[in-house]
């Protein structure tokens, strides 16, 4: 006998990138930074700045930092 339930169908999920780094992309040119330096005033939104691309991007809340291990 049938099972009377229907089965979703399974998808592949995206590919993730070859090489993650621990650094997000820069929003506006996508090239992966060297490093990020950000500032907040008291008050006032969160500045991201790219570096070296030099790029910058606004955040209503800071960053959240973590510490990873070094690639092996």
């Amino acid at each position: 006998m049938r099972d009377p339930h229907t089965v979703p169908r399974l998808v592949a999920a995206p590919e993730a990138p070859a090489d993650p780094g621990p650094l997000p992309r820069c929003p506006v040119c996508g090239s992966p930074p060297e490093r990020i330096s950000w500032r907040q005033c008291p008050g006032r939104p969160v500045r991201l700045v790219f570096d070296p691309c030099g790029h910058g991007h606004t955040s209503p809340t800071p960053p959240v930092l973590t510490v990873t291990p070094p690639p092996p």
